[in-house]
């Protein structure tokens, strides 16, 4: 692994599977980069490519890759500039990049040449972690559909002094916990924004995600949220079109097999 993580969640998402099936059926197209390890001799440090790792661990296959031998700067530029290029880490985790970057004593120079900005656009970045408590950014996670502009709104309402203990409260509630990322990431803007208008909060604004769901070898992936009112059922990986498809031409007879386990249970 790197000495600077760039990612705030390893869930498999949408894209997690479509690697995973790319490389399933045609093997691993590109090399991941490494680095001799610094302290650890014979082993090795991912520079970038950790998603092809996670991969090839869940496949049981080795994985190739590029030995380079980088000094920490050299490091952080490559594994930055590679994110920027595949555009595959959202807003807030470059942001949070950039502040552990930060942290570890790298420059300023060497965070923007990381990150391919300018000294204002990560002047700007690095204002949200000042102003949002670290626990409250890790409690939205990564919020793909989140840009800067987004995030910079949020942070105006988060470093009023009234509203960063409401923020903390609300965070560690069930209804946003059931969200997801993005919706977590709204209904704290539409909370303190709320509380902010003294407009009343709605509630129950949040599905509920009851659970998850996928076989021993991960063909299909589903994902269950009710919100008392409406029902969703989300299919994802290899198998999710033809599933889905299976569920929805056999509705009759599995409507008819609810109602009648429905009965049983009731005794009518």
């Amino acid at each position: 692994r790197s000495f600077v993580p760039d990612r705030m969640s390893v869930d498999e998402d949408d894209a997690y599977h479509e690697l995973l099936e790319a490389v399933r059926e045609r093997g691993q197209d590109t090399p991941i980069l490494v680095r001799p390890h610094p302290s650890a001799e014979g082993r090795y440090m991912a520079v970038f490519g950790h998603r092809r790792v996670r991969v090839a661990k869940q496949l049981g296959r080795p994985v190739r890759a590029v030995v380079k031998t980088l000094a920490d700067f050299d490091h952080v530029v490559a594994q930055g500039q590679e994110n920027s290029a595949r555009a595959n880490l959202t807003f807030i985790e470059r942001v949070m990049f950039a502040q552990q970057l930060g942290g570890l004593g790298f420059s300023r120079e060497t965070i923007q040449s990381a990150l391919s900005v300018d000294y204002q656009t990560l002047s700007k970045m690095l204002t949200i972690p000042k102003a949002i408590p670290a626990v409250i950014i890790d409690a939205i996670g990564p919020a793909k559909g989140i840009g800067r502009d987004r995030w910079l709104d949020l942070r105006k309402l988060v470093e009023n002094p009234k509203n960063t203990p409401i923020a903390n409260s609300y965070v560690a509630s069930e209804e946003f916990a059931a969200a997801d990322s993005d919706e977590r990431f709204n209904l704290l803007f539409d909370f303190l924004n709320g509380a902010k208008s003294n407009k009343p909060i709605r509630k129950g604004l949040a599905p509920r995600i009851n659970r998850t769901w996928a076989p021993a070898d991960k063909s299909v992936a589903a994902t269950i949220k009710n919100n008392g009112k409406t029902f969703s059922l989300a299919l994802k990986a290899k198998d999710a079109a033809e599933f889905g498809e299976y569920i929805s031409e056999n509705l009759d007879s599995l409507y008819e097999a609810f109602r009648t386990s429905k009965k049983e249970a009731t005794g009518d």
